[in-house]
């Protein structure tokens, strides 16, 4: 390490080889027996060997559809074993697999469709509230008709097969059963050999604008499966549960490609998070490793059940998409048995980590740090200037190794705009110590300039959760008349405690222009499925109340 802000993970072993589909193989060969994958409410326990012959006849319904290489495929739907089927298949065939959030609503959907110009639409009839046929019909009537596919509409020029996961399909829509049994006869062509060909479509938050889609390469995501396995220890002997959603990186990358390239076992206890039902899938299945973000352990921690499930079989997994506050990292570690558990930290931009604390970190590290660069990956902090910043000096942390994407679908401005000489810019506002170890404290956008005084958000809801009765907390900017902006916390609490009362405990432990003009006690926090917390959502509450 210099005194600058730059460091470069272990350089030590080689980046992985091959595609998606040569990983399955060798595993289907070598341990064709070894269990694979277990989904429990949809009675599934597959054997590699199990798993690539189901993935290889999804792979010729596929191709009965006349789909050629470079082909998009779109999956809209909750955690199920079609959604892993789908991703391996449409990797064997080297097609591109587009990731659609099933949160979204029709405009988000019509425009993730457009955008990557989807040929097929793998998606679920229904889940919970949300109808997803009847939110395509708004879009594209034709999908509701009785005319077969191949389908043409004006609306979406590309589209042309819907294949529905459940429910009756109308002629329009073909059942996923019968695709598949549609491709009985096909022969399939050779495994793709080329790495660095497109493989997945992920798409941003979109929360400055319309989301993009972020292109990612057999190479970026095994790269990153096999550096979080390693992270983690994984080996065959691990069962990893899964309920994180399999639409974001967090489940296909550092989850199914984990397990993939491990060949620990996946286990995906329901359609969408529950904390009884994920406590009990990891007593029941001896789960080793679990994946979560800080707010599904904390709903795990607090079920009032919590202390009739042995969960003595934990070691380890990933906790990402949020800091970890150390009291409740403690508890991971003390009541979940999470001894070796790490933190991981990346964007979708980065497939999607490109640092990780190690398992045997202490709490220092995985509280306060996001770790260390992966290894191959380089991550360095830098100024407005674009000159690296001293350590310890706040600054935008970028990022630049295997897992960087290759671009934003057919967005070439975009892609230009976030990845500089291979850097890639996240936006994030950071610090590096002597060890190379990252701190996050706030989005470039999200920081506060109260009367010319910078404050970063991380470092005042850190502050925050020390306080023995705050369970959780969020912090950002609103506009003031007289100081430009002015500090406004949401909190979680636990007993009568109001913001007055925070205050006062905040007097003469930091400095007065960080704590929180504005306090409001909440029961939760507008939240994405992927557990990160909606600022722009709250600001607009403050700012407008009507709302």
């Amino acid at each position: 390490m210099t005194d600058l802000s730059y460091a470069a993970g272990p350089s030590s072993g080689t980046i992985p080889d091959g595609t998606i589909a040569m990983w399955l193989d060798a595993a289907a060969v070598q341990a064709p027996d070894g269990p694979a994958i277990v989904v429990p409410w949809q009675d599934v326990r597959w054997t590699w060997g199990e798993l690539r012959d189901r993935v290889e006849a999804v792979a010729k319904g596929l191709m009965a559809l006349g789909l050629q290489t470079g082909d998009r495929v779109g999956i809209c739907a909750p955690n199920c074993i079609e959604w892993v089927l789908v991703q391996l298949a449409t990797a064997r065939l080297g097609l591109v697999l587009v990731s659609i959030n099933p949160a979204y609503r029709s405009h988000e959907l019509g425009h993730a469709l457009r955008l990557s110009g989807i040929r097929v639409l793998v998606t679920a009839s229904r889940f919970k509230t949300t109808d997803y046929v009847g939110m395509l019909a708004e879009l594209m009537p034709a999908t509701a008709g009785s005319t077969p596919p191949p389908l043409f509409d004006m609306a979406l020029p590309d589209l042309r097969h819907v294949i529905e996961i459940g429910g009756s399909p109308v002629a329009a829509r073909i059942g996923f059963d019968a695709m598949v049994a549609a491709g009985h006869d096909m022969v399939l062509p050779p495994s793709p050999r080329d790495t660095n060909a497109p493989i997945n479509i992920q798409f941003t938050s979109g929360t400055t604008g319309a989301p993009k889609g972020a292109t990612l390469s057999h190479r970026n995501l095994l790269h990153n499966a096999v550096s979080a396995g390693a992270g983690m220890m994984l080996t065959d002997r691990d069962v990893l549960c899964i309920p994180v959603p399999l639409y974001h990186c967090f489940g296909m990358v550092l989850g199914v490609l984990v397990c993939l390239v491990t060949r620990a076992t996946m286990v995906f206890p329901g359609p969408a998070f529950d904390p009884a039902t994920v406590l009990g899938v990891v007593e029941r299945e001896r789960c080793t490793a679990l994946h979560g973000v800080p707010t599904m352990f904390l709903a795990m921690l607090d079920h009032p059940d919590f202390a009739r499930f042995d969960l003595s079989s934990l070691r380890t997994g990933i906790a990402a998409g949020a800091p970890c506050a150390p009291p409740m990292m403690r508890r991971m570690i003390a009541d979940m048995h999470l001894g070796d558990i790490t933190i991981g930290y990346g964007m979708t931009e980065t497939s999607p980590l490109s640092t990780q604390t190690l398992a045997t970190a202490d709490i220092e590290t995985r509280t306060e740090t996001v770790g260390q660069m992966l290894p191959h990956f380089e991550g360095r902090v830098i100024d407005d200037a674009g000159a690296i910043v001293p350590l310890g000096d706040v600054g935008e942390y970028c990022s630049r190794g295997p897992g960087v994407m290759l671009g934003y679908w057919n967005q070439p401005d975009a892609t230009a705009a976030a990845i500089r000489d291979g850097w890639m810019h996240s936006g994030d506002l950071a610090t590096m110590d002597g060890d190379g170890r990252i701190r996050i404290v706030g989005r470039i956008k999200d920081m506060i300039i109260r009367g010319g005084e910078n404050v970063y958000p991380a470092e005042v809801e850190g502050f925050l959760l020390t306080h023995p009765d705050i369970i959780d907390a969020a912090v950002f900017g609103i506009p003031d008349d007289r100081f430009g902006e002015q500090v406004c916390a949401w909190l979680q609490v636990r007993g009568n405690i109001d913001g007055e009362a925070v205050r006062d405990w905040c007097r003469g432990k930091i400095a007065h222009h960080k704590i929180p003009a504005l306090i409001r006690i909440v029961d939760a926090f507008p939240m994405t499925v992927t557990g990160k917390i909606q600022k722009f959502v709250m600001r607009d509450v403050m700012v407008s109340p009507d709302l």
